[in-house]
């Protein structure tokens, strides 16, 4: 037998009887939910009927933190959450919070556990990777956001009252001093690309001059170049990959979906590779794997390169050469950097980038915007009549 009995606003007792217990006593499973009128609520009721004769149902009082996980990644997760992000968040969960709260009841966690976990994290010897030191300060502050995130669901579906990991101060991020090439450095780079085959000299060419990122640059197709007007479109980025297959997805936000401008020498340079790309796939033929896409930046076959593939071949590169070395994406930083120090304004830097908003420049960017600013103030500075002497008396 089931019934449903009204609470408040919105909220109603569902109650589902599940047999008899050992001492005779009927047993009977209860869950509040939220629902807009008594239609709505028995719906409810009937699916929680359901749950709990098959089984699937587990009391709040019972259901340990890595049980609710599994609904979590069910209900929620596998739903909501990007490919990318799922396995990242998985991986967290697998190698660092279930190993910690998985054995531990879904209501007994406290705040002060989960300060404790975070104070953990930040120790010396809190990597797993064998490196020495600790781990950094933005893994930490990721760490705390999923934790934050499944308690969220929980208090969402009312199996508990409150999040633990709400009201816990979020861990300053420390940002790391960026890397980049200044424009003597980036000269020599070219000079040497220039023993290269095309397709890295171009590629390394767009990582520097469009500031794309590295999943933007391998998800690039020929349709999405313009090579009249100038224009690169960014429309979609692949920056992850599932049993070797190619993950292509949309950009995250309306503002990573832009256009790009290329100045003259680059679409100079693209019009000869796009040359050589059409002529290499008209000779794999039947043997080309690309489908109907048509990668800017492709294997011999035809297929995208995985996202690791240019920060493999650029950090070789760099060795082979005995260059400086900066990560790949460090070529976005030195693109933005180039262009305030060539005074570019940070409004168009932003949008260049792709940034859902110009503070998240100025936050990456200060200390090359205030170096600028600088500048700005001294070209203004022979306007200014220079400081008289006055005499004394």
């Amino acid at each position: 037998m089931a019934s449903v009995q009204k609470r408040g606003n919105d909220s109603w007792l569902l109650v589902v009887e599940a047999g008899i217990g050992p001492d005779g006593k009927r047993i009977r499973r209860t869950k509040t939910v939220s629902a807009k009128g008594v239609r709505e609520a028995r719906k409810l009721l009937a699916e929680f009927e359901v749950e709990v004769e098959s089984g699937h149902y587990i009391a709040p009082e019972k259901m340990t933190f890595s049980a609710f996980v599994e609904e979590w990644k069910e209900k929620y997760a596998q739903h909501e959450l990007g490919i990318k992000t799922l396995d990242i968040y998985s991986r967290f969960l697998k190698n660092r919070i279930l190993p910690v709260f998985g054995h531990m009841r879904l209501d007994k966690i406290q705040p002060f556990h989960i300060v404790n976990f975070i104070s953990d994290l930040s120790k010396e010897g809190s990597r797993q990777d064998g490196k020495k030191g600790q781990l950094s300060s933005g893994t930490v502050q990721y760490t705390h956001r999923i934790i934050k995130n499944i308690f969220s669901r929980a208090v969402e579906w009312k199996l508990i009252k409150s999040n633990p990991a709400a009201d816990i101060k979020k861990h300053k991020v420390k940002r790391k001093e960026i890397e980049v090439y200044d424009e003597d450095e980036v000269a020599l780079l070219f000079e040497l690309l220039e023993n290269e085959p095309m397709k890295w000299r171009i590629l390394i060419m767009l990582a520097i001059t469009t500031a794309l990122r590295r999943g933007e640059l391998v998800g690039l197709e020929w349709g999405h170049v313009d090579l009249n007007k100038g224009i690169l479109v960014v429309k979609q980025s692949i920056s992850h990959s599932i049993n070797g297959q190619r993950i292509i997805s949309e950009p995250k936000t309306d503002k990573s979906k832009r256009k790009v401008s290329l100045s003259d020498n680059v679409i100079e340079h693209l019009k000869e590779y796009y040359l050589e790309s059409r002529k290499k796939r008209l000779a794999l033929g039947d043997a080309w794997k690309g489908g109907d896409h048509f990668f800017v930046f492709s294997n011999d076959e035809g297929n995208a390169y995985y996202p690791e593939t240019p920060y493999l071949w650029f950090r070789a590169f760099l060795k082979k050469h005995g260059l400086k070395y900066i990560r790949f994406h460090d070529l976005r930083h030195t693109s933005a950097t180039l262009l305030i120090n060539k005074g570019v304004h940070a409004k168009l830097i932003s949008e260049r980038l792709g940034h859902s908003n110009i503070s998240t420049t100025m936050n990456i960017y200060g200390h090359a915007l205030q170096s600028a600013d600088k500048d700005a103030a001294n070209k203004l500075d022979p306007l200014v009549p220079p400081k008289k002497e006055r005499k004394n008396g």
